[in-house]
C-alpha cells in the first residue's frame, strides 16, 4: 500500500474522508497528519473512517457535537452502521490534553459503542478503554490501538484492551533493568557505574526530544543518521583542530554544556561504554518519549529501578516510600510554600512533595474549567441553535487550552511554572546521588533547577537561612562531623554569572547567605552551629541546619535514631531545640523499615514546628518567669555578697582574691537558680506533644510491601487533631479565575487580576 499523501494550497488542506479541501486550522492539521498516520502505520482504509460525524447525545453540552474521527472494524460495518471501533478526538498540538477536557470525544464513543477512544494533539497521543456500560466515571488508560489486522481478531483486541498503564510501568522498569545488565555484561562496570552510563543516556535523550518539543523521538535510528552526518562534515574539521570524538561524545558534551547550569557532570566527564552498548540502549529506550515529563508511569518505573539498584552499598540513600508519603502528608505543603530536602538523596521527599502541592493545582484547575464551563454555557445552552452551540463549545475550548497552560512546566509564569522552578530545593554530597535526584524529578514532572551536589550544611543557590515554609529530610545519623574539619576556597561558590542571577532573584538575603563561607574560610565547620559545641554528630548539627533554613512557623519532619532528644548526654542539645521549635508530632516506628537500606538503628520520625515570633516572646517571657522565681530563693545571698563585692571595689581591690570568689560564688547561683528554673519554664511554655507508636508502617525488613500499614489511618487522625488545635497557620494561596469584561480570562491571586495571555 502507498503511504497516504497530505496536500497544501493556499492555506488550505485537502481532507480525503470527506474528499474536500478545508481551511488549515492547527486542529486539521493534527487531524489530517493522524488519519495518514492510522493509514500508513496501522493499516486501515478510508473507506472504513469518517471525519465529523455528528454526536445525538443526551449529555448535557454535547447535544450537537461531533466526532473528529470515527473508526469501524471494517468498511461493511460501517455501511451497516453498526457501532464504531474507535473514536479520535483532535487537539490543537500546543494543546495540553488533560482528562477533564474529553467530554466530545468520550461521550460520544462510549454512545457510539466504541472499543477504544484516542486523544491526539500530534505530539502527545493517549489511548484509553471504552467502558460501554457507564458513562465516563473514571478513564482507563491503555498502552495502544489495534491495527487493522488485529481489530479483526477479538482475542488481540481483549489483549490490547487489558495493557493498561501499569502495564506500561512494569515494562519500562524492565526496559530499564535491561539497559542496566547491557552495560553489566558488555563493559564490565559495576552496578552503580552502570547507572550512572544509563543516567548519561536518559539525560542526552531528555535533551535531544524537549529540543524537538516532543514531536520527535531520539531513536536509534535518528543517532545512526546525524552520526553519518558528523563523520562526513564535521569530524574531518574538528580533527584539524586537534578534537577527535565519536559521535555520542559530542552529543554528550552538548548535553553537559544544556545542563551546565545545574552541576550535573564534572567538566571532564566523558561516556565510559562502548558504542555498541550505547546503541543497543538507545534501540531498547527509543519506545518511550521523554519529553513528556508529567508522564507518572516513566516516574515510578524509574523509582523501582532505582531501589532494586541500589540496594547494599547506596541503601542509605533511599527512604521508603511509605514513610515519605506519611511524612509529607503530616507536614501537608500547600502551593507557593517553599519546600527543601539538605540530604536529598535519590530526591524522594522532593518528588512526593512536588506531586502533592501539583495534585492540589491540578485538581483546583479542574474544578476550575468546571465552574468556568457552566458559566460560559449558561441556562439555555439546549434551546441554542447548532451554530450557536458549537461557538459555545469553541470558547470552552479556548478556556481549557489556556488553563491547561497552568499546568505545564515549561510555560513561564504559570502556577506549574512556579512550583517546579521556584518552590523545590535540594542538596546531596554524594555527586551520584544529586544526579539521581535531578533526573528522578525530571522523570516525575521535572523541578530538577533547585537540586544541586553540595554540602547540605553550606548555603548554595536559593537554600540559606529562614528561606523555607516546608522541610522533609531523612539526615546522615550515627556518624560524627571531624572537629577539624574546616571551611576552605573549595567550599566559595565561584561562578560569578549564576551568583549575579542569583542575587537578582533572591536580592539582599542571598549576598549575606554567600557570607556563611566566604567569611568563615579556615574556621572549623563545627564553628558555625551553635550545638557543635555541644555534639559533633551529624543528626545534631542537620537538626539545627533545618531549622535555621525555616522560616519563623515553619515546619519540617525528620527521621532520627529513637531517643536523640532524650540522652543524658544531649540534654543541651535538647534544651537548644526546645527553646526554638515545638515538637508536633513525634511517630516510633519499626526498626524493620529501615534494614533493607542497611540500617542498624531503630528509627523515629520527628516533628518541629519553629517558633513564631509571638512564640518566641512567649517562650522568653516564660524563661524570665522562671529565673525570677527561682532566683528570689537566693535574693538575700545574693544581695550580701553584692554588698561584699562593692566594699571590695570601693577599696581598690576589685582583682583581688576575695572579688573574684565572689563573682564565682554570683555565677554558681545564676546558674543553679536557672537549672531550678528548666521544669517551670516547661510548665509557663507549655503544650502538648503527640506520641504514636506504629507496629506496621507498611514494609518488611526485605524492603516488600506489609499488609497492615497503620500510617495511612495515623495520618486521617492527625490531621482532625492539628487542625482543631491549630497547630499551624495554614497557607492562604487560594486562586480563582473569572471572564473579564473584554470576554478574556483572568487569574485572581493575592487581590491581584492578571490577564491570561499564553
Amino acid at each position: 500500500m502507498s503511504e497516504l499523501q497530505i496536500k497544501r494550497e493556499n492555506g488550505k488542506i485537502f481532507c480525503p474522508l470527506t474528499n474536500s479541501w478545508h481551511i488549515e486550522t492547527p486542529e486539521e492539521k493534527v487531524r489530517q497528519k493522524y488519519i495518514k498516520k492510522l493509514v500508513d502505520d496501522y493499516g486501515y482504509s478510508l473507506e472504513q473512517m469518517a471525519q465529523e460525524i455528528k454526536v445525538n447525545n443526551s449529555q448535557r453540552g454535547q447535544g450537537k457535537a461531533r466526532a473528529d474521527i470515527v473508526i469501524w472494524k471494517s468498511k461493511k460495518d460501517k455501511d451497516e452502521s453498526k457501532a464504531a471501533f474507535i473514536v479520535v478526538e483532535c487537539k490543537a498540538e500546543n494543546v495540553r490534553i488533560r482528562e477533564e477536557d474529553y467530554y466530545q470525544g468520550y461521550n460520544y464513543a462510549s454512545w457510539a459503542g466504541a472499543s477504544f477512544f484516542v486523544t491526539t494533539n500530534e505530539k502527545e497521543t493517549r489511548y484509553f478503554n471504552v467502558d460501554k456500560e457507564y458513562l465516563p466515571k473514571e478513564l482507563v488508560e491503555v498502552v495502544a490501538i489495534p491495527t487493522a489486522k488485529e481489530a479483526l481478531v477479538d482475542k488481540k483486541v481483549k489483549e490490547i484492551l487489558g495493557k493498561t498503564k501499569t502495564f506500561t510501568r512494569e515494562e519500562f522498569t524492565k526496559m530499564l533493568r535491561t539497559c542496566h545488565n547491557i552495560i553489566r555484561n558488555n563493559d564490565k562496570l559495576s552496578p552503580e557505574a552502570a547507572f550512572d552510563e544509563i543516567s548519561k543516556i536518559l539525560f542526552m535523550k531528555i535533551r535531544y526530544e524537549r529540543d524537538k518539543r516532543g514531536s520527535e523521538v531520539f531513536t536509534l535510528k535518528k543517532f545512526q543518521q546525524l552520526e553519518k552526518d558528523y563523520e562526513v562534515y564535521t569530524r574531518p574539521t574538528l580533527k584539524k583542530r586537534g578534537v577527535d570524538l565519536p559521535y555520542m561524545q559530542i552529543l554528550f558534551n552538548d548535553t553537559k554544556d544544556v545542563f551546565k547550569e545545574d552541576s550535573l557532570f564534572d567538566e571532564n566527564e566523558s561516556i565510559k561504554i562502548r558504542q555498541n552498548s550505547f546503541e543497543q540502549i538507545l534501540e531498547k529506550l527509543q519506545v518511550y518519549n521523554l519529553s513528556d515529563t508529567q508522564d507518572d508511569v516513566k516516574g515510578i518505573a524509574f523509582e523501582q529501578f532505582l531501589g532494586t539498584t541500589f540496594r547494599g552499598e547506596l541503601g542509605q540513600f533511599f527512604t521508603p516510600r511509605t514513610i515519605v508519603d506519611f511524612m509529607t502528608s503530616i507536614l501537608d505543603p500547600k502551593e507557593c510554600e517553599v519546600i527543601c530536602d539538605p540530604t536529598c538523596g535519590s530526591g524522594g521527599f522532593l518528588i512526593k512533595a512536588f506531586e502533592y502541592v501539583r495534585e492540589q493545582i491540578e485538581n483546583d484547575i479542574k474544578t476550575q474549567k468546571a465552574k468556568l464551563r457552566t458559566e460560559i454555557e449558561g441556562d439555555n445552552y439546549e434551546d441554542l441553535s447548532e451554530s450557536e452551540q458549537l461557538a459555545i463549545n469553541k470558547r470552552i475550548e479556548d478556556m481549557q487550552t489556556i488553563l491547561n497552560k497552568e499546568l505545564d512546566t515549561q510555560t513561564e509564569g504559570s502556577r506549574m511554572y512556579h512550583l517546579s522552578h521556584d518552590c523545590i530545593y535540594g542538596t546531596d554530597a554524594n555527586p551520584r546521588m544529586a544526579r539521581t535526584s535531578k533526573m528522578n524529578m525530571i522523570m516525575h514532572g521535572d523541578g530538577h533547577g533547585g537540586v544541586h551536589h553540595h554540602d547540605g550544611l553550606l548555603n548554595v543557590n536559593g537554600i540559606f537561612e529562614e528561606r523555607f515554609d516546608v522541610i522533609l529530610t531523612n539526615p546522615p545519623f550515627g556518624a560524627r562531623i571531624d572537629k577539624n574539619q574546616k571551611i576552605t576556597e573549595a567550599d566559595k561558590f565561584t561562578d560569578e554569572v549564576l551568583i549575579e542571577k542569583y542575587k537578582e532573584k533572591y536580592g539582599e538575603a542571598y549576598e549575606n547567605a554567600l557570607k556563611q563561607v566566604n567569611d568563615n574560610i579556615g574556621k572549623k565547620l563545627l564553628s558555625l552551629y551553635d550545638t557543635g559545641s555541644m555534639s559533633s554528630l551529624t543528626e545534631v548539627l542537620f537538626m539545627e541546619r533545618c531549622l535555621r533554613l525555616l522560616k519563623k512557623g515553619g515546619r519540617m519532619g525528620m527521621v532520627l535514631p529513637e531517643g536523640v532528644l532524650n540522652t543524658s548526654n544531649l540534654q543541651k542539645v535538647r534544651e537548644y531545640f526546645e527553646g526554638r521549635a515545638k515538637i508536633i508530632l513525634i511517630c516510633s516506628i519499626p526498626q524493620d523499615v529501615f534494614i533493607a537500606a542497611g540500617a542498624t538503628v531503630k528509627p523515629s520520625l520527628v516533628f518541629f514546628k519553629r517558633f513564631t515570633e509571638e512564640e518566641e516572646n512567649e517562650y522568653a517571657k516564660a524563661k524570665k518567669k522562671a529565673y525570677e522565681e527561682t532566683y528570689a530563693a537566693y535574693k538575700d545571698e545574693c544581695d550580701k555578697l553584692l554588698a561584699e563585692h562593692q566594699m571590695l571595689v570601693d577599696a581598690g581591690k576589685e582583682r583581688s582574691k576575695e572579688a573574684k570568689s565572689i563573682r564565682k560564688q554570683l555565677e554558681d547561683i545564676s546558674a543553679l537558680a536557672a537549672e531550678e528554673a528548666k521544669p517551670l519554664v516547661k510548665e509557663y511554655f507549655d503544650y502538648e506533644i503527640p506520641i504514636a507508636m506504629v507496629e506496621d508502617a507498611g514494609i518488611t525488613s526485605t524492603g516488600a510491601k506489609s499488609a497492615g500499614n497503620q500510617l495511612p489511618g495515623l495520618k486521617d487522625k492527625y490531621k482532625e487533631y492539628r487542625i482543631k488545635n491549630k497547630l499551624w497557620v495554614e497557607s492562604d494561596n487560594s486562586v480563582s479565575y473569572a471572564i473579564n469584561s473584554v470576554g478574556k480570562l483572568c487569574r485572581i491571586s493575592d487581590g491581584k487580576e492578571v490577564e491570561l495571555q499564553w
